[in-house]
């Protein structure tokens, strides 16, 4: 009996709503917490997060089965994906420095903690632990990217609209926020009937 390939499409739908990286796996969450307060902010950090993800996946991917593979040095991939994943951070930072002066100062020490955003080195691990194909990992890791991008927008939008309202004393700050993302990963458990991914 031979093995389902699940098609890339799926994947990115999948990584998007129902295995959301953020709010179904809960990685990435220091900097959804603190840079979810203004929209153009999270916008930024979104696609930041996103173009990151994407890029590194299939960077990560390549190295692991080019090189560290048939080299049997599988136990270095933590290094090595951290590694591509600093010195790709460190390209959008530049990038941004270069061509978003306002965005590269409200992002402040965001921008390059992305290096260490739980999030992409997670997805650069699920697509090795999953067995995916070169495609199945850029789909993979846009999805990843996009769904944290969804979710910290939406946040960010929420949180501007809290703005105007009067939380009892012990919901104000990162609990009400907390309360929020606990039900908004609830509300994206309404699409698990569309697709999963394992």
């Amino acid at each position: 009996m031979t093995e389902t390939v699940t098609p890339a499409w799926i994947i990115l739908i999948a990584s998007i709503f129902t295995s959301n990286i953020l709010l179904a796996n809960f990685l990435g969450m220091c900097s959804f917490l603190v840079c979810s307060r203004q929209i153009p902010t999270a916008i930024g950090l979104g696609t930041a997060v996103t173009f990151v993800m994407t890029f590194t996946a299939a960077i990560n991917y390549g190295i692991y089965h080019g090189i560290l593979v048939p080299l049997h040095i599988e136990h270095l991939q933590f290094i090595v994906f951290i590694a591509v994943i600093a010195a790709f951070v460190q390209f959008v930072e530049m990038f941004v420095e270069r061509f978003s002066p306002p965005l590269y100062y409200a992002l402040g020490i965001f921008l390059p903690l992305i290096t260490v955003n739980c999030a992409i080195l997670g997805a650069a691990l699920f697509l090795i632990l999953r067995n995916y194909t070169f495609w199945q990992s850029v789909a993979f890791g846009f999805g990843g990217g996009v769904g944290w991008a969804l979710a910290i927008i939406l946040m960010a939008g929420l949180r501007q609209k809290m703005m105007y309202s009067n939380p009892p004393k012990c919901f104000e700050g990162v609990a009400i926020v907390m309360v929020i993302t606990g039900v908004m990963a609830m509300a994206f458990m309404g699409f698990a009937g569309m697709v999963a991914i394992s």
